[in-house]
């Protein structure tokens, strides 16, 4: 075989690995601990999804983004709510970090929490079809925390499908 098409081999090869790989992506790692209550894993893969949108809590002085998975994204592109079940959403926040010389531009500081949702509305009937999971540092957060999840979601997001994430354009 010509060298050429060996390499134009090589590459089709890793494309098509490439390609599988998203199906694998978003299944927790089974080592990892699950948040109280709701039992929800930090999912593996979870850096590659697509952003769903940003945000900015000034009360925290945080910086947040939403990654969501294959589902998640779909459903957003489609408009349809309530969210399938298998939709996963992951929330992301940092500290604001100002940039030296741009007064009133801020980058990602010190990373503060992953905050997970997961619908599954069988087993999580009682809170709207929705499973929580706060971490810091990849470690869930106590049972008292995660007991405001879904009082929140409910009080502020209860037409949405308990999501208070809009998809950005």
């Amino acid at each position: 075989m010509r060298q050429d098409l060996k390499w134009a081999a090589a590459a089709i090869a890793a494309a098509c690995i490439s390609a599988a790989v998203p199906f694998a992506v978003g299944h927790a790692d089974d080592a990892s601990p699950a948040s109280p209550i709701f039992g929800v894993k930090i999912p593996s893969g979870y850096r590659d999804w697509k952003l769903i949108a940003v945000g900015e809590e000034t009360g925290l002085d945080e910086l947040r983004s939403v990654l969501g998975n294959a589902t998640a994204v779909k459903a957003y592109q489609d408009s349809k709510t309530p969210f399938p079940d298998g939709t996963v959403l992951v929330k992301l926040a940092w500290k604001r970090k100002p940039v030296a010389g741009l007064d009133g531009a801020f980058i990602t500081g010190q990373a503060t929490t992953v905050q997970v949702m997961v619908k599954d509305s069988v087993r999580y009937a009682a809170t709207g079809g929705w499973g929580f999971g706060r971490f810091v540092d990849g470690e869930p957060v106590d049972a008292a925390q995660h007991e405001t999840c879904f009082a929140c979601h409910e009080a502020h997001a209860k037409d949405q499908d308990f999501v208070f994430t809009h998809y950005a354009r």
